[in-house]
């Protein structure tokens, strides 16, 4: 196998790191998450589900021609339309 088909070492001193205690991590740049930060934070919903489901052929091609990513947007679609009822409820 030649060198260009392999991964360059890493530049990375791991053994600095794997030596850091918490107290050596700089957070200056991470500001502290507060009752405001939390009440503005999103909720997943955790993971996805794989199921089968027959879509009409026009509405299929339809997402597909978007491009990569059709499938999350379909989920996407899918998502504000069930907020849409809950907030109708």
């Amino acid at each position: 196998m030649s060198a260009s088909h392999t991964k360059p070492p890493s530049a990375t001193d791991w053994a600095r790191l794997q030596a850091m205690t918490d107290d050596d991590i700089d957070f200056s740049d991470d500001p502290e998450r507060d009752a405001h930060f939390l009440a503005q934070a999103v909720i997943l919903p955790g993971p996805k589900k794989q199921i089968t489901l027959r879509i009409d052929a026009d509405v299929l091609g339809y997402f597909r021609e978007q491009g990569r990513g059709y499938q999350t947007l379909i989920n996407r679609v899918l998502r504000k339309y069930v907020e849409a009822q809950k907030n109708r409820a």
